[in-house]
């Protein structure tokens, strides 16, 4: 099982490394990887399962943040219409995205940075994306709002970016022009 100690944190290389292309089909060792990634996830938010492990709670998680440069990451949370988004993904990119900016007005976080960061992260609002999910099917998925913020925040790892490397350093609460706030 996957826990806290498992993830890398700021500083560390793997984060700045872009990852590589993982082979399809992926090897069982690649598959169990991305299954205890999600795992994770799932874990980091079940109340009593996080407080005993001492897990934050994560909605996504990337592969790079564990210190493996491959391209894998893993998404799990409901949005706020109760949407489930529940992925193991392999070789994610975006397609396609809109002009439309969007971002968190509450900012983003990230299990590898263990502080606060203020600023407004400016995302796409919507993006389409290909991956390849855990049972070896190619999907395609269109995300809009909290659920595209989310998905780029992880694929941002797998290019060695970081979530606050957005944020405007002169003025990290100036709304980013084309965008709207998402609660």
């Amino acid at each position: 099982m996957l826990t806290m100690n498992d993830i890398v944190r700021e500083g560390h290389p793997a984060l700045r490394e872009i990852a590589k292309d993982v082979s399809i089909p992926p090897t069982n060792e690649d598959q169990n990887l991305l299954e205890d990634m999600l795992l994770f996830l799932k874990n980091s938010q079940d109340d009593e399962i996080a407080r005993t492990y001492e897990l934050r709670p994560g909605v996504g998680l990337a592969a790079t943040q564990l210190g493996i440069a491959k391209r894998m990451i893993a998404i799990h949370f409901d949005d706020a219409n109760g949407k489930k988004y529940s992925y193991g993904l392999i070789n994610p990119r975006i397609v396609s995205h809109s002009v439309e900016k969007a971002y968190l007005a509450s900012g983003e976080g990230c299990l590898s940075v263990d502080r606060s960061v203020e600023g407004y992260v400016p995302r796409y609002a919507r993006i389409t994306m290909k991956a390849t999910d855990l049972e070896g099917n190619e999907i395609k998925l269109r995300l809009r709002d909290y659920a595209a913020i989310v998905f780029q925040h992880e694929i941002d790892h797998l290019n060695g970016v970081m979530f606050y490397d957005h944020i405007n350093k002169d003025n990290p609460l100036l709304a980013p022009e084309n965008a709207k706030a998402i609660d």
